[in-house]
């Protein structure tokens, strides 16, 4: 259970927020027979116009937020991914992007700044983002250090029908709701929140039917799948990726979706060590797993089930371009390349460079946790991020 106690207080603002966003949920609770499923809890306290932890005005990314991108530590990772785009967009007639969730906007912001070094800059740069408070940030970032890439950007606030160029996600698919569910005996249940003596607690409910009963006994009749032997198991399971990626099939006409994040192929993501899930939350730079605390100021994520993503990926007519960890994708499209082409003589340049490298390549940093994984249509060359340490066996 969470010490709170190491956790920095709220301003009173703050707190009253919060109170605003619990009230919000209670209601919808109330209004629900006492009881929602946590992907409708994840959904209100992160989404919720006006009240969630991504529509609000908090400073979310950063040295000044709860947690930090890699895109924040470095522009070392946009100017590398830049690399893979260039050849991307080399392959296309349509040369656009799009991306999704742009955070503070620093990845697009360096994305671009680095292909037009490259004279790779994209016909149009489109963002779909969700939160109007982001929006905001990500337009004034643009105005305040390259207004002269703003004609390149639309947002927008829904999925085009159609669409041909390179489309990518950094750290969007974790922070989409899961479904909780306990395999526990023979039963399999789902893990919801009911509001009980003036908090939030957890309930579990029989799951009989429907597609999230049929991917959790899908998943427990693995023969691979050994954690759920234990007495009781309880996990995440996400529908939203699932319907993402094969909203992908219809909307890409020609192209690739490349998405980074931190996860696992299913083995090692339902591992029977890993037999209370992935849920994490990140509040001012702490990490902790209860949902239920300050609602509204932190960030709810899971671990991303890679396995699930390619399979959603497979029933369509998508094809798999890659998969491999965030560390061989980077030195694969060539960023010890950029390093070193600071002499390491100077010492105040290629020192902070040489800091940042580590964290975004080593093992016990970023390097293996956070995976690549790349898929869309009508690509015939091999992209140059997946060409060493391919892990698609793990899928």
């Amino acid at each position: 259970m969470t010490s709170y106690i190491t956790l920095p207080p709220p301003s009173k603002s703050a707190l009253q927020h919060s109170q605003n966003v619990q009230q919000a949920i209670r209601s919808k609770i109330q209004n629900s027979d006492n009881w929602i499923s946590f992907s409708e809890y994840m959904k209100l306290v992160l989404y919720a116009p006006g009240l969630g932890y991504y529509s609000g005005g908090t400073t979310k990314f950063g040295t000044s937020g709860d947690f930090v991108t890699a895109p924040e530590i470095s522009a070392l990772f946009a100017q590398t991914l830049a690399r893979q785009v260039e050849q991307i967009l080399d392959l296309l007639n349509n040369k656009d992007i799009l991306e999704f969730g742009a955070g503070s906007g620093k990845l697009a912001l360096d994305l671009l700044l680095e292909l037009e070094k490259l004279k790779c800059l994209p016909r149009k740069y489109f963002i779909l983002e969700l939160s109007a408070d982001l929006r905001q940030r990500q337009q004034a970032l643009f105005q305040n250090k390259a207004p002269h890439l703003i004609p390149l950007l639309q947002w927008l606030d829904e999925l085009p029908t159609q669409f041909s160029g390179f489309v990518f996600a950094n750290e969007v698919l974790d922070a989409m709701p899961v479904h909780l569910v306990t395999w526990q005996d023979e039963k399999i249940l789902e893990r919801g929140v009911t509001w009980l003596n003036d908090k939030f607690t957890w309930q579990e409910q029989p799951l009989l039917a429907g597609q999230l009963f049929e991917i959790a006994r899908e998943l427990i009749s693995q023969n691979d799948t050994k954690g759920f032997k234990s007495h009781s198991y309880t996990s995440e399971i996400s529908l939203t990726a699932r319907q993402f990626i094969r909203s992908m099939e219809d909307v890409l006409q020609h192209g690739v979706v490349i998405l980074i994040d931190y996860g696992f192929g299913r083995n090692e993501y339902y591992h029977p060590q890993r037999n209370q899930g992935t849920l994490m939350c990140h509040y001012r730079h702490h990490s902790h797993d209860d949902p239920f605390y300050l609602p509204g100021l932190q960030d709810i994520t899971s671990h991303v089930d890679f396995s699930a993503v390619f399979q959603s990926m497979e029933s369509t007519r998508l094809n798999l371009f890659g998969y491999t960890t965030q560390a061989h994708f980077l030195v694969n499209c060539g960023i010890t390349n950029i390093v070193t082409q600071i002499p390491a003589e100077q010492i105040s340049k290629y020192l902070p460079l040489s800091n940042q490298l580590q964290k975004l390549t080593s093992p016990a940093e970023m390097g293996e946790l956070f995976k690549v994984i790349a898929f869309g249509k009508n690509i015939n060359k091999p992209l140059v991020g997946f060409t060493c340490g391919d892990k698609s066996h793990l899928l």
